[in-house]
C-alpha cells in the first residue's frame, strides 16, 4: 500500500444514515441515495480517506474471512487513489455483484482485518459499495456477452445470488442460458426477501439489464416440477437442457411447534417479508398481513427478525418486541471468540435504531388467544444455559401481549417436493440437496449451489457458491473452463 499509515491518521467512519423520524415514513434507503438524487453527506474524498487505512499487513486476513476471496487490498489502494476504472475491474474479478454484497454481508472480511486488533477494521464494505456505485455513475458497468457460443444449453432454477452469479458465469462461457423463477419477479430472496429499505430495487433491476443485454433469458410465473398446467415438468427441463443448476434456496422456514401455533396471526417469516416489500414497490395499497396499529412479536434475533422489526415499524405498529432464547451477545469480543474469527457481538442494525425492544434468554411456552381464535399474547419465560442445554428459570412466566407474531428462526433446508422430488436428487443429514466435489447432485448433469445444497448462509457464500458452480458445469459441458473452479463443498463448509 502507497499509504501504510494511514490508519495512524484517519479515524474508522461510516456515512450517517437518515433521521429515523424520517425514514420510518418512507421505504427508501436508510442512507442518502445518489440514485434518489440526494445530496451526499459522506463524500468521495471521506471514503478514499477509510480506504487509506488499509495497512500493509503483510498477511491480508481480510481474504480468509470473504467467501469471495475478494482482492480487498488491492481494490482499497486503487479507490484511495481515485482510480475507480481499475478499482472495479479487481472488484469484479472476484465477485459479480458488488452491489449486492455491499448492501446486505454482514463483512466477515472487517471482522478479520488486522485493524479488527484494536477494533477499528477499514471499512471494507462501504469502500465497496463506492467503487460499484462510482462504475455504474461512471458508466464502467457494460454487458459482457460471450465471444463464441456452444450451443449447450443449461436451465438455472432460482434468481437468487447463487442462481444469478451461475447464470452470468455460464452466459458469458458462450452457453444459452434460461433462468427459472416462480415467483412473477426475477430476483428471489433479493425481490420480495430484502425490504426495500436496505436495498432498493433499482439497484437490482439495473444488474438484471446488463444480465439481458448478455444474453441470459429470465422465465418468471414458472414452478417447475410443481406438476401444475402451464408448468415445465422435469422430463421437459431435462429434454431441453443440457446441464441444470438448481439455486432455489433453503425455504423452509423453521416453525415453533407450541400450544396455540393454529391461532390466526401467526405467521412465518417469509410469508409476511414479500407483502412488506409489495407494499413498498406500490403494487400492494392493503397487504394482507398487515402490522399497522398492532402489538408484533418476532421470534428470532437475526437479521430476518430485523427486516421483521423494520417492515411493521413502517407499517406503523404500535409496538415491536423481538424474542431471542440466545444470550445477550457482548460489547466486546469474548475470549472465546478471537481475532480473526467472526466476532460475536452486539450489533445494532437500522431497525433497531428506530425502535422496539429486544428481550434475550427468553423461551414462548405456548401462544394465547381470544374467544374468536386470533393470538393476544404469548406466555414467555427466562432460560438459562445447564450442561449446554436451554432450562427454565422458574418463576419467571409473564404474559407478552401480541396482536401479531412473526417466526424468523432461520430456515431448515430446501423444499423437499416439486422439483427435488421429481428429480429424484439425495439429500444430505440436514435437508440440503447432497453434492459432490464438483457441486453435482446425485442425478448427473443436475448441478448445485448456494443455500439448496448448503443450507442457510451468507449472501457472499451464494454467490461464491454460484460461481464455482458455473465452473464446474462449465467444465463438465466442453471438457475444460476458464471459469473460477469449485471449491469442494467439504472445504467450503470447514472455512
Amino acid at each position: 500500500m502507497a499509504d501504510s499509515t494511514g490508519f495512524l491518521k484517519h479515524e474508522r467512519a461510516l456515512p450517517p444514515r437518515r433521521p429515523v423520524d424520517v425514514r420510518i415514513l418512507d421505504w427508501k434507503d436508510v442512507y442518502l441515495s445518489r440514485q434518489n438524487g440526494e445530496d451526499a453527506v459522506f463524500p468521495v474524498t471521506a471514503v478514499r480517506q477509510q480506504a487509506a487505512r488499509c495497512m500493509d499487513c503483510g498477511i491480508p486476513f481480510c481474504h480468509h474471512g470473504c467467501p469471495l476471496g475478494n482482492l480487498i487490498p488491492e481494490w482499497n489502494d486503487l479507490a484511495r487513489r481515485d482510480d475507480w476504472t481499475e478499482a472495479i475491474e479487481r472488484l469484479h474479478a472476484t465477485n459479480n455483484f458488488p452491489e449486492f454484497t455491499g448492501k446486505l454481508c454482514p463483512a466477515p472480511c472487517e471482522g478479520s482485518c488486522v485493524l479488527n486488533l484494536q477494533e477499528s477494521p477499514v471499512t471494507i464494505k462501504q469502500i465497496e459499495w463506492e467503487i460499484i456505485d462510482q462504475a455504474f455513475q461512471r458508466d464502467l458497468v457494460k454487458p459482457v456477452p460471450p465471444q463464441e457460443h456452444t450451443g449447450k444449453q443449461v436451465a438455472v432454477i432460482g434468481s437468487g445470488p447463487a442462481g444469478l452469479a451461475a447464470a452470468q458465469q455460464l452466459t458469458r462461457a458462450g452457453h444459452d442460458v434460461t433462468v427459472f423463477e416462480r415467483a412473477d419477479r426475477v430476483g428471489g430472496l433479493l425481490r420480495y426477501g430484502i425490504p426495500e429499505f436496505k436495498m432498493e430495487k433499482a439497484v437490482l433491476d439495473r444488474r438484471l439489464d446488463q444480465m439481458r443485454a448478455e444474453g441470459t433469458r429470465f422465465v418468471t410465473g414458472v414452478e417447475v416440477g410443481s406438476g401444475r398446467d402451464g408448468d415445465l415438468t422435469v422430463e421437459q427441463l431435462r429434454g431441453e437442457y443440457d446441464a441444470v443448476v438448481l439455486a432455489g434456496g433453503a425455504t423452509l422456514g423453521r416453525d415453533l411447534p407450541a400450544p396455540g401455533r393454529e391461532l390466526n396471526g401467526i405467521h412465518l417469516a417469509m410469508e409476511y417479508l414479500p407483502f412488506g416489500n409489495r407494499q413498498a414497490l406500490g403494487e400492494l395499497d392493503e397487504p394482507p398481513i398487515d402490522a399497522h396499529g398492532k402489538h408484533v412479536v418476532i421470534i428470532g434475533g437475526g437479521d430476518t427478525g430485523a427486516d421483521c422489526l423494520g417492515t411493521a415499524h413502517r407499517q406503523g405498529a404500535l409496538s415491536v418486541t423481538q424474542l431471542e432464547i440466545m444470550p445477550a451477545p457482548p460489547d466486546r469480543r469474548a475470549e472465546t471468540n478471537p481475532w480473526p474469527t467472526y466476532p460475536m457481538v452486539m450489533r445494532v442494525s437500522s431497525a433497531h435504531e428506530e425502535g422496539g425492544e429486544r428481550l434475550y434468554s427468553v423461551n414462548t411456552e405456548r401462544f394465547v388467544g381470544d374467544d374468536d381464535g386470533n393470538v393476544r399474547a404469548l406466555l414467555i419465560h427466562d432460560v438459562e444455559r445447564v450442561d449446554g442445554r436451554f432450562q427454565k428459570v422458574e418463576g419467571t412466566e409473564r404474559e407478552l401481549p401480541a396482536d401479531l407474531v412473526f417466526l424468523a428462526m432461520g430456515f431448515t433446508g430446501a423444499q423437499r417436493t416439486g422439483l427435488v422430488e421429481a428429480l429424484g436428487v439425495e439429500l444430505d443429514q440436514r435437508g440440503s440437496i447432497a453434492r459432490d466435489d464438483e457441486f453435482m447432485s446425485s442425478v448427473p448433469g443436475v448441478f448445485v449451489a448456494g443455500d439448496m445444497g448448503r443450507g442457510q448462509s451468507l449472501i457472499v457464500w451464494a454467490i461464491a457458491e454460484g460461481r464455482a458452480a458455473a465452473g464446474a458445469v462449465d467444465a463438465w459441458l466442453t471438457g475444460s473452463t476458464t471459469l473460477p473452479r469449485p471449491v469442494t463443498p467439504t472445504a467450503v463448509a470447514l472455512r
